[in-house]
């Protein structure tokens, strides 16, 4: 690795913010492109950029002043990452993957393509598709594009449902009586190294459809463990990706392994390894779009993460309840990640709770889960 590599970052988030505190150790000098002027990353990257991820020409000329360009939110002009591409600039993921992962009717055609496990599912062009395939119901109806966190997803349980139904093209997907949610965070460098971090167990907010905490060993028997792993290789060998990938998966109540979608970047999921684990997710991604050796991804300690989304009935600059009630609990670890104005279920931050095992892990989670208020 070369003296001091200029690092671009599309999005300035709390996914850029931990990355660049990685970075920081591998003498990156980093630039950040975000539409955000108060972005989290705005004060700790070497250059700061106000702009659209989504507009070719802004990407394009944000991108020939670094050297590796990557990603913290899959949104974000393929068509520039394909042209930086032609012209030397390495771009991780590359933008063919960036294409597919984009659109979830690819990403499900993709799976089918490669015999990567996956839900049964439908593309439909308009709601009046959906209303001639009620039979597939119950479902799960998701956009094709710019769905994130829990938004451009339904629920449709019968035809009585048909009202809360998307009319943008979506994949209808087919309700899966799964027992648990589980993900593999998964890594492959240039040099066809690849790595994966131990299962996790997800639990979803009930209203928001998003992340509300992780169990980090899942508590899934380890033959079906070495199973998600061997699938979630499968994913990034099968996309030819370097970077980092995460790989949310149901486990079905037959014990089935079923693939239901993939992040190309650091994710939710990985949080607790900057506490938990040997190598962190973020250093992971760095290790592997550097071409340098992946870290050793084994757990030092079992952890919780619990997500401090913003309080409902607040919408301003943000203020934290309950830091100090927090911290006074052994194994609590506490990450703000600087955004300036919350509303409610907008993350705000997360908490990693360590133990010598799951169960005290939990019991310590369980005291601190409602003590951290996020308000304005």
């Amino acid at each position: 690795m070369k003296g001091e590599v200029k690092l671009g970052i599309l999005g300035g988030g709390q996914l850029g913010r931990m990355l660049m505190q990685a970075g920081l150790d591998f003498n990156l000098y980093t630039l950040v492109l975000d539409p955000d002027e108060n972005a989290p990353c705005k004060d700790i990257c070497n250059e700061f950029y106000v702009g659209s991820f989504r507009d070719f020409d802004t990407v394009y000329e944000f991108g020939k002043n670094c050297d590796i360009l990557t990603i913290e939110i899959e949104h974000v002009n393929a068509d520039a990452l394909e042209k930086l591409e032609q012209e030397g600039v390495k771009v991780y993921p590359d933008a063919k993957t960036v294409r597919t992962i984009q659109d979830k009717g690819l990403q499900k055609e993709f799976y089918q393509k490669h015999n990567i496990p996956t839900s049964d599912f439908i593309l439909l062009k308009d709601k009046e598709e959906l209303q001639q395939n009620t039979s597939f119901l119950p479902a799960f109806q998701k956009l094709r594009r710019e769905g994130y966190d829990g938004r451009g997803v339904t629920r449709l349980a019968s035809e009585a449902d048909l009202s809360k139904a998307f009319e943008e093209p979506s994949v209808l997907e087919k309700l899966v009586d799964f027992e648990k949610e589980i993900s593999v965070i998964v890594a492959r460098n240039e040099s066809g190294e690849v790595t994966a971090f131990p299962v996790v167990e997800l639990s979803f907010h009930p209203e928001h459809n998003l992340v509300d905490s992780l169990f980090a060993p899942a508590n899934v028997p380890y033959k079906l463990q070495r199973h998600a792993i061997e699938i979630a290789t499968r994913v990034i060998e099968a996309f030819d990706m370097v970077g980092i990938l995460a790989v949310e998966m149901f486990l079905t109540k037959d014990g089935q392994i079923l693939v239901n979608e993939v992040a190309p970047r650091p994710h939710n999921s990985g949080h607790h390894t900057i506490k938990a684990n040997y190598t962190s997710q973020y250093e992971q991604h760095l290790r592997a779009i550097l071409n340098l050796p992946l870290g050793s991804t084994e757990i030092q300690s079992a952890a919780v993460m619990l997500n401090l989304l913003g309080e409902p009935g607040y919408d301003g600059e943000a203020r934290y309840e309950g830091l100090q009630e927090a911290l006074a609990v052994p194994g609590v670890y506490i990450h703000l990640y600087g955004k300036k104005y919350t509303r409610p279920a907008r993350k705000m931050g997360h908490i990693t709770v360590l133990g010598q095992n799951i169960e005290e892990a939990q019991q310590r989670a369980e005291s601190v889960k409602n003590v951290i208020k996020v308000k304005a």
